[in-house]
């Protein structure tokens, strides 16, 4: 997770970016710290994804083989 001082920073450089605009080092800034959540999404998201097990109405198991695989570090699911 990112800190809640680098989500602050992303909201304002944002805020700035759309009221008087940013300097040439501030919208690098945000280009990083953007990169930086979203890779920290995609792995918060895939861990969640690697939690999850399918099962239909009669209560088998019917997780895709993707899944699974990935799950047990086979390739899978990718980012």
């Amino acid at each position: 997770m990112l800190s809640k001082e680098k989500i602050a920073r992303i909201n304002e450089l944002a805020k700035r970016g759309k009221t008087t605009g940013l300097t040439t080092k501030e919208a690098e800034e945000q280009k990083k710290l953007r990169a930086e959540y979203v890779q920290t999404f995609r792995a918060s998201f895939k861990q969640q994804l690697h939690s999850v097990k399918v099962v239909d109405e009669k209560g088998q198991d019917v997780t895709p083989q993707k899944l699974k695989d990935a799950k047990k570090g086979n390739g899978g699911i990718q980012h």
